[in-house]
């Protein structure tokens, strides 16, 4: 079987509606993957297509989106199905038409409230991908060392591993070892956090309703959600008022903010090169002025 046979034999499966066989879309965006818009007799759908051994990252992402429906608080795309055909690997949703305004505020509430789905060990149920970066998940109950281990540890090997050695990893030890101080007065909770929310994985339904998607789910300190946010361009003033007003933030996030994004940086560096090599530095470095 085909891959768009099987892709439509999986759908119609799953929903009952009748797939239209020649009525799929290119839809551009994305920087790992093809994407497409396909038809039924009932609603359109939104097609990935990756590499076959890409499976497991379509599962992880679909679970995701499931972890964030299930918390009622923020649209996300509903998973359909997912699976192999050839060499490639493919997974559903729903499709969202997006194209309307002004729900920035609303982002910040619904969010908030998701930041209040907690659970008891940081990480989740299972590995992601961070971008095209695995992303570790491995439960523990203490934040500081599941950040130490499985996000900036973890970067800084992969840097390592990719030539940035020297003076980025000298920095990276020194900042591994003193960073808890940032934490005094602040006792994060393992909250349901999208994991990768800059500004390209939030949209607005036309009835001006806000949706989150390609999420990198685990649960960890919300801070690490605000402070994505803020970096690539930002969100805009109503969503960060509305956020505070409904889910104030501890003093020092401001520091801790670029704790959090050093990670970001760090993975943009091992994805896609030099680029992000002195930014990364830079960093590092004030995160280390703070600490003295």
């Amino acid at each position: 079987m085909n891959l768009w046979d099987a892709i439509r034999q999986n759908v119609e499966q799953a929903t009952g509606f009748t797939i239209r066989p020649d009525d799929r879309d290119t839809i551009g965006g994305g920087c790992i993957n093809q994407t497409f818009r396909i038809q039924s007799d009932g609603q359109d759908f939104f097609v990935k297509l990756n590499r076959a051994d890409a499976l497991d990252m379509f599962i992880a992402e679909a679970e995701g989106l499931q972890e964030i429906a299930n918390s009622k608080t923020v649209r996300a795309p509903r998973p359909v199905c997912w699976g192999t055909a050839g060499k490639s690997a493919w997974l559903v949703m729903e499709y969202l038409p997006l194209g309307g305004r002004g729900a920035a505020a609303e982002l910040g509430r619904q969010l908030a409230a998701m930041h209040r789905i907690e659970q008891d060990e940081f990480g989740w149920q299972r590995g992601n991908t961070i971008g095209a970066t695995p992303q570790i998940n491995t439960r523990t109950r203490d934040w500081t060392e599941f950040w130490r281990k499985h996000r900036l540890g973890f970067q800084l090997s992969l840097a390592a591993q990719h030539g940035y050695g020297g003076r980025l990893q000298q920095l990276g030890e020194r900042l591994m070892d003193g960073f808890p101080a940032l934490f005094t007065g602040h006792s994060p909770r393992p909250a349901l956090l999208h994991g990768d929310l800059w500004s390209g994985n939030f949209g607005t339904l036309r009835t001006g309703e806000p949706v989150i998607f390609d999420p990198a789910v685990y649960f960890g300190d919300r801070e690490t959600d605000l402070a994505m946010t803020e970096l690539f361009g930002g969100f805009g003033e109503a969503f960060y008022a509305a956020y505070r007003e409904t889910y104030p933030l501890d003093p020092g996030y401001s520091t801790r903010r670029s704790l959090y994004n050093l990670y970001h940086v760090l993975n943009h560096l091992n994805l896609f090169g030099a680029g992000y090599h002195s930014q990364a530095l830079r960093m590092t470095e004030w995160l280390l002025s703070e600490l003295r």
